[in-house]
């Protein structure tokens, strides 16, 4: 039974356990769970506080519970140490000049016990049966993943010498980045919180394919390694309760809780495993701790009065954190000797007894236990919570605050490294860092192999081939590319015509996925919520309101639509999982996620980058975008500056239409490129909620929609070209004819479908021309297009600035320039108005174009003063990115009263001496001191 230090009726707390066991052991766990239920709904009724979900302080998993070890200890420790050496070596031979590369020691020293049970007993690769498992592993840890492949014969030293040299082709990366590493990365996770939440929702989306029989269920595993640091991050916990409620028992997490962050404890006046072992209980998964290592055992079986559990509850992380940093003379006085009956058990213990009292994920034997366990559970997602120590066995770096910025040791670190873990190095050895790798025949060598081949293969490891798609004809959307026919539609609806194409056409219906965070209804999909079904884990259990409905509300355990409620990192992370599944599971999706294009990249622009680092193929689709095109809204919800935004990502093509028949084109090239050709991009389409009527495509324009400009109106005008891209295209045609009909000014008009792919290639012909001479020179498309048509160029377009003044390099003969744009916060007003507003009506354009003539002295400067007050400009008000006069009369509230704010201690500047002079990543020591060798922790 279990003790309790300091019970005060430690009797009548043993008849209750008695009793409660009585009930596991001759009713059932059903009516055990009951009455602790029962139990606990009286609490609460009754006022107890009830806070937290944890348990003691202790293994999850009692040693009489723990299965017989499968492995060779003996022979795994070695192979775990010369993983750990040749990790360390490869960071510090990248850091032994100047280059100053950084890299990192002590996160993979915390966790290479947790990921060496996984390579030996766990992960499972692809082979042509299976369909292998799904690791995120923690970025930090990289070097020793690149240190295992090493000794596996996958890596060479050359590679290893090249740790954090990309440049060229033949180093390695420095975290996970499939972009750069595209045959052995397969998620990236270094931005801390990416991995969590991606897996998660890979997890979602691994059940969705199961559920809708694209996949065969073999019980494939989405392991997510983090640190209890990066738990911090919102996205790395604000979707576990998905998790739990869908019952993702194919998603096991290890947090690896060495207690600190970057710069000191996570928790340094709590637990950070009692919090989140509470967090995780609350959102319904299984938590497994693992928190002391079998050294500790028989300490733990002789607590007869309870206090050495009592005791390990009571110490908070930073005192823990401060036993590992000091002696075992330091442990006894300030751990052990606190009470007397604690101070009795250590009497017994020397102080190597007491150095040896190891954490939890430094024993591969209870780790092993945790990692099997988590394996077998049914019906709900499960965390294993694993304590270690940060920088463990880096000598006087371990469990020290600075250990996160550590990139060298000394020789004598490195000799106690070397003695520690019983390395084969001579002291002159150790002094050139050689790696090492025994002979093909060794023992270690034939063990580490067979191990994976057991498992099925090498890991990491990431398929980059192209499975190619049978892609329709544009013909498929021949309904849209003869216009509409006088009736008035959005670019949203004419996109949903578009995807009603493709779920109808059976070469590719099965892997098109829409996507939407809660706003099918805003963007005119709620007809295919009963044709096509809502993706739910458990079906629909009740009869909606709107049953009888044509268009009702239907969910479904094989529905082909992903719903994922007011949630866009949820709904971006489930795009990424299908948009990179053609390399998890050999089997190309095309998911098609639309939502308010202000909630994209401004929201989630981190998954957006990452995104693009996996090599996500598919499409997102900025809905009710442009600044003043989504009227009404406001400040929080226009959109001008999402172009802008996604062309930072490399492999994002954009695209702003204006027409039907331009998204189109634009959607049938972006599934040629991916799925056909296999072109490792995905696209970011904007679409608009303006009616208006959509024309019938006109002909030879195919080329010039898909490289970004063509030109829509041939008045032959030599005069002015004016640009125009999305529905600020139609004000642009409509300022053509004011100024035809009232100024007799003759232009041309031309549709920009995309200033990012103008500007790409801009860009791409200067640095051939530049690089290459002696050749023919390349000619932008833009510079192609205008040469022949002379005149000053106008652009005008629904976002900032920006967006069309990235062209101006490549306009022909430095051809006079003028655009307009929508800097500035949105705000609520009719489009007319937004756009008189924001000087991008068709009024402005006129005016701009006439002041652009002027300039060149084609016209009088009389004749722009006269348009401004024909046209009735305002020409008073401030900038519209400027603040603009708010009537308010009401009077401010009154200012606080005395306050009495506690003094600022006094600051000395440190010396420059002990600081950068330069800025530095955080990866790289934010102070000298931190890297150089003769420094030592006191």
């Amino acid at each position: 039974m279990t003790n309790y230090y300091k019970d005060a009726d430690s009797s009548e707390t043993q008849e209750w356990l008695q009793a409660f066991e009585s009930v596991i052991k001759h009713a059932d766990k059903d009516r055990a769970q009951f009455l602790l239920k029962a139990l606990y709904n009286m609490g609460v009724q009754e006022g107890l506080p009830f806070n937290r979900l944890d348990t003691a302080y202790i293994n999850t998993i009692a040693v009489e519970d723990e299965p017989m070890y499968p492995g060779d200890l003996a022979i795994e420790r070695k192979i775990r140490a010369l993983i750990r050496y040749n990790a360390l070596a490869m960071v510090m031979r990248a850091n032994k000049n100047d280059d100053d590369l950084g890299g990192h020691l002590a996160s993979f020293a915390s966790s290479a016990t947790l990921y060496e049970t996984g390579f030996n007993h766990f992960f499972r690769a692809a082979s042509d049966h299976f369909g292998g498992d799904m690791i995120y592993y923690q970025g930090h840890s990289a070097p020793g993943m690149y240190a295992r492949s090493y000794l596996e014969g996958r890596l060479t030293e050359d590679q290893l010498d090249n740790f954090r040299r990309e440049v060229g082709g033949k180093g390695l990366s420095s975290y996970p980045h499939p972009y750069l590493m595209p045959d052995y990365w397969q998620f990236p996770t270094v931005s801390m919180g990416l991995g969590p939440i991606m897996s998660i929702y890979h997890a979602h989306v691994h059940r969705y394919m199961e559920n809708r029989k694209l996949l065969e269920k073999e019980d494939r595993k989405i392991w997510a390694f983090l640190g209890d640091g990066e738990t911090d991050e919102p996205e790395s916990l604000g979707a576990i309760s998905l998790a739990g409620r869908e019952k993702l028992d194919n998603l096991i997490w290890v947090v690896n809780c060495n207690l600190q962050r970057l710069d000191g404890p996570v928790r340094g006046n709590g637990k950070i495993i009692q919090e989140l072992e509470s967090v995780f209980r609350g959102a319904g998964w299984r938590v497994i701790k693992v928190v002391w290592g079998g050294n500790w055992d028989s300490l733990l079986a002789n607590d007869h009065t309870g206090v050495l559990k009592h005791r390990m509850e009571e110490a908070v992380d930073g005192e823990y954190q401060l036993y590992e940093a000091r002696d075992a003379k330091f442990t006894r006085e300030h751990f052990f000797n606190k009470y007397p009956e604690l101070k009795e058990m250590a009497d017994a213990l020397t102080d190597d007894d007491i150095s040896r009292l190891n954490r939890g994920g430094h024993d591969p034997m209870k780790v092993y236990a945790a990692f099997s366990e988590a394996m077998k559970t049914k019906g709900q997602p499960t965390v294993v919570l694993v304590k270690t120590v940060k920088g463990y066995g880096l000598s006087t770096t371990q469990a020290v605050n600075k250990s996160h910025q550590v990139k060298k040791l000394d020789q004598d670190a490195l000799v106690y490294f070397r003695d520690r873990f019983d390395l084969p190095f001579t002291d002159e050895q150790l002094e050139t860092l050689p790696f090492y790798r025994p002979a093909e025949d060794s023992a270690e060598m034939k063990y580490l192999k067979g191990r994976r081949e057991a498992l099925g293969g090498h890991l990491p490891n990431r398929r980059s081939g192209h499975i190619p798609l049978n892609i329709p004809e544009l013909s498929i959307f021949d309904r849209v590319l003869k216009g509409s026919n006088g009736k008035e539609q959005s670019t949203t609806m004419v996109f949903v015509r578009l995807l009603a194409a493709m779920l109808k056409n059976k070469d590719i219906q099965d892997r098109v996925v829409p996507i939407v965070p809660d706003e099918a209804r805003t963007f005119g999909l709620e007809g295919m919520f009963r044709q096509l079904g809502i993706y739910s884990a458990v079906g629909q259990k009740y009869t909606p309101e709107d049953s009888e409905a044509l268009m009702g509300y239907k969910e479904a355990i094989d529905g082909h639509m992903l719903e994922e409620g007011i949630n866009e990192a949820g709904a971006m992370s489930a795009w990424i999982a299908l948009a990179t599944s053609y390399s998890v599971n050999a089997l190309p999706m095309i998911p098609m996620y639309i939502y308010y294009s202000m909630f994209g990249f401004q929201r989630v622009g981190d998954l957006a980058w990452a995104a693009g680092d996996c090599q996500a193929q598919g499409f997102l689709l900025g809905a009710t975008a442009g600044r003043t095109t989504l009227n009404g809204e406001g400040l929080q919800h226009q959109d001008g500056h999402s172009q802008i935004l996604f062309n930072v990502v490399p492999n994002c093509v954009s695209y702003d239409p204006c027409f039907g028949y331009e998204l189109a084109v634009i959607m049938h090239d972006g599934l040629r490129r991916m799925y056909a050709e296999g072109e490792r991009i995905y696209y970011y389409l904007t679409l608009m909620n303006e009616n208006y009527d959509q024309p019938e495509m006109p002909e030879g324009v195919e080329e010039g929609i898909k490289r970004g400009m063509y030109l829509l109106e041939d008045n032959g005008s030599t005069q002015v070209q004016l640009l125009g891209s999305g529905v600020i295209l139609r004000e642009v045609q409509k300022a053509a004819r004011i100024l035809k009909d009232e100024f007799n000014i003759t232009s041309n008009v031309w549709s920009v479908t995309s200033f990012n792919e103008l500007t790409r290639d801009g860009m791409a012909c200067d640095d051939y021309n530049r690089l290459h001479p002696m050749d023919e020179e390349r000619v932008p498309w833009v510079t192609e297009l205008l040469a022949p048509h002379e005149g000053v160029v106008v652009a005008a377009t629904d976002y900032m600035r920006n967006y069309s003044e990235q062209i101006r390099a490549w306009l022909p003969d430095s051809r006079p320039y003028t655009t307009l744009g929508t800097d500035g916060y949105g705000r609520s007003d009719t489009r007319e108005n937004l756009r008189s507003f924001f000087n991008v009506d068709a009024a402005h354009i006129v005016v701009a174009t006439l002041k652009r003539l002027a300039d060149e002295g084609e016209v009088e400067m009389r004749l722009v003063k006269d348009a401004i007050s024909s046209l009735n400009i305002d020409i008073d008000h401030p900038p519209a990115w400027q603040q603009q006069p708010y009537y308010d009369h009401s009077p401010d509230a009154p200012a606080p009263g005395n306050i009495n704010p506690i003094p600022v201690p006094e600051f000395v500047a440190e010396d420059d001496d002990e600081i950068s002079s330069e800025g530095r990543a955080e990866d790289q020591a934010d102070a000298n001191l931190l890297n150089d060798d003769d420094v030592k922790e006191s």
